[in-house]
Formats: C-alpha cells, structure tokens, sequence
C-alpha cells in the first residue's frame, strides 16, 4: 500500500506554523500568552479536531519537548544581564529548589485529599506540576505588556531556567517509588545534587567552550556561526546528560556564560537562536496540543479548576513567601513573584513520564496537568502585565514603547 504522498505533510507543517506566527501577533492583541494559541492551534488539528491528524506517541512528544527546550533555555540565557541576575542569585535557587519541593508538597496533599488520589499519586501530580516553565515566562515577561522594574525580570527568569532539574528529580524519583516500594527517599537525594552540580559544571565548560570556538575559528559565511552554536548548545546538553547531569540546565548556563562575556558576531548569533526559541515553542506547544483529546477534558473540568486555584493562589505563593525571607523584596514584589509561577509546557512534557512508565492514574494526571496548564495561561500570563502596573512594577517607558518590528 503506497505511502502518503510527501506534500500533504508538508502542507500541515507549513500551515500548522504559519498558524502559529500568526497568532502571536493576535495573542500580543489581546494580552493572552501565544503558547495558549499554540495549543489550541495543536487541538483543532488533532484526531478530534478540524485537522483529524493521528498523534499519539507520548515518548515523541517528550523528546520534541527535550530537544526544544534545549534552545529556548540557551536562548534565554543569551539575553540574561548577568549583572542584574547575580543579585537575586541565592533567592531564584531557593525557589527553584525548596520552593519547588514544597509545591510539589502542597499540591500533593491536596490532590490526596481533595482529589481523592493514593499518596504517591498525589505526591507524584504535584512533582509533575511543581516547577514554573522557562518558555511561558521568557515569554511573557519579554514581551511589551510585562517589563518589570529592578531584580524582579532576572529573579524570575533565573528561577524558570533553573527549576527543571528539581521537578524532573521529584518525578521520576516517585515513579521510581511506585513502580519499587522498596526505594527510599534517602537513596535518592544524591542523585539531585549530581545532576544539579555535574550540569552546572558541564554548562560552564560548554559556555566557555562556545566562546573559545567562536573567536578562534573563521568561517567564510556569517550564517554557519548561529549554526555552530547551535551544534556546540545541542552537545552540551547531550554530554550532560550523558554524565548523569541536567542537560537544561547546563545549556541554559552555557547561553549565561556567552552572554557576560564579550562574542563575535553577537547580534547574528542572538537574533538567529532568538528566531529558533520561537519556531521551537510554536512546534512544542502544538504538538503537545495535538497530543490531548479535548473530549478528555471534560470530566475533569471541576477537579482542574479547583487544583488550578489551589495552586495559584495558595500553593505557589506560600512558597514563595517562605524562600524569599530576608530578600530584601517588597510585600508588592513578592505578590507579583507569586502570580508569575506559569505552567507551560515543562509539565506537560513531565506529565508524559508518567505515561511512559506506565503508573495507574497516568491518564488522568497528563488530562489534569494540561487543564492546569491551560488556565495557568490564560489567568496568569494575560494578567501579568495589569498587576505589573497596579503595583507599579513596570519600567515608566513600557506603556507607549512601540512595537520594534514593522
């Protein structure tokens, strides 16, 4: 039997991203974060949508979702000031560690007592769902509805960029308990530190790495540098991981490290990795979208608006209020520190694991998450900016700033 004729998948992908560009401008209209678009641009063109296009593959999509999370966080961490982030540096790594395992906590017991899950379910539901995602927040917080004044932008950033490896930690050390209830909490924490120091390490050895390359070679077309970078970003990844480290981290510190350091062709490379965020976000969140079946949603409406506010308005800023004792930060600061904690795509990429692993409320969990996901979006990230300003957090020059591409 003949195979599909090539150009009808072509014609997907070009509509799927051309759907995607275009939205991103409606979405800056009006004031709702692009990744909602992306999805539900994912959901029409799924199995039970206007598209009808058959996904069902929960190990692609997480390594799609790994590999283009690889070039948002180097591409994030190419436009971190490092100056402003090295202030809030012990504040963004106690939220990205203790605040994440106490989210991960709190919405654990609620979803045990409220949600009626096994503990390790719960725990596990909480895991998934405990870490703030870097593309969300990059996202927002650079667009021209959320310049937020001072530490506030490298504070939130910095911990978005680095909050993964605890929430990927907590989740597959507790799938690991399901799956062995002979493992113990106790044999697990080294595993965190190593992969928490070896991908620091490797990161810096990457970014250095980059710096030394780029300087020292000289090829005859400008357009090979942004594709060296992109080569060396994607190595560094893999070589942490390969030593048993955080490959996101470690590349999200490789972008830091070119960043603070002066580096040939620097508007050609940061434009180029800029470009490659947005076309991996578009093509993550949709095919994250193609992967949900809406019909699925619908059970759980009730139980997903009740965890989204739990986590919203009681989980994320306790959290917050107890990592950033002795800051330094304001009342109004830490307010708006806790309304920042988006979901976006991270937990919906963790929430396949459990898929993977085969646990027994799997289904439910992805269906739950990806809910959360939605309303964390639409809430959140469309309100970011309006409470920015009635704080009167937002940098005086934000409101009238025009848009710089014509």
């Amino acid at each position: 039997m003949p195979g599909i004729p090539i150009q009808y998948p072509l014609l997907a992908m070009a509509l799927l991203l051309l759907l995607g560009v275009l939205t991103s401008k409606t979405s800056e209209r009006l004031g709702i974060p692009a990744l909602v678009f992306f999805l539900f641009v994912g959901m029409l063109a799924g199995s039970e949508g206007i598209g009808g296009i058959e996904f069902d593959d929960p190990y692609l999509a997480y390594s799609l979702g790994m590999f283009a999370l690889t070039y948002i966080l180097f591409a994030g961490g190419l436009d971190t000031a490092w100056s402003s982030a090295r202030s809030v540096l012990p504040t963004a790594l106690l939220l990205a560690t203790f605040g994440v395992a106490l989210t991960a906590t709190l919405v654990g017991v609620f979803a045990v007592f409220v949600l009626d899950f096994p503990w390790l379910d719960g725990l596990l539901l909480g895991a998934v769902m405990s870490s703030t995602d870097a593309a969300a927040v990059f996202a927002v917080l650079r667009s021209r509805r959320a310049r937020l004044k001072g530490r506030l932008r490298p504070l939130l950033e910095f911990e978005s960029g680095s909050n993964d490896p605890m929430a990927v930690f907590l989740t597959v050390t507790i799938i690991g308990l399901i799956a062995d209830r002979t493992t113990s909490w106790t044999s697990a924490v080294p595993t965190f530190f190593t992969q928490m120091l070896s991908g620091g390490a490797v990161g810096l050895l990457a970014g250095y790495s980059i710096l030394a390359i780029i300087r020292r070679i000289r090829l005859e077309t400008y357009g090979l540098y942004p594709v060296l970078t992109m080569s060396l970003a994607l190595l560094g990844f893999a070589v942490a991981t390969a030593v048993g480290g955080s490959g996101i981290l470690a590349v999200y510190v490789a972008g830091i490290v070119c960043a603070t350091r002066p580096m040939p062709r620097r508007n050609l490379i940061m434009g180029f990795h800029d470009g490659l965020a947005w076309l991996m976000q578009i093509t993550m969140f949709v095919a994250l979208g193609l992967l949900v079946f809406p019909s699925r949603l619908v059970p759980i409406v009730g139980p997903g608006l009740a965890l989204s506010a739990f986590l919203m308005f009681f989980a994320r800023p306790v959290s917050v209020a107890l990592c950033t004792l002795g800051s330094g930060l304001c009342a109004k600061e830490k307010l708006l520190v806790g309304w920042c904690g988006l979901r976006g795509a991270v937990p919906i990429v963790l929430a396949t694991f459990p898929l993977l692993a085969g646990t027994p409320l799997a289904d439910r969990t992805f269906n739950l998450v990806f809910f959360v996901v939605l309303t964390s979006s639409l809430l959140q990230g469309s309100s970011i900016g309006l409470l920015a300003r009635w704080l009167g957090l937002v940098e005086p020059e934000a409101a009238g700033t025009p848009d710089p591409v014509p």
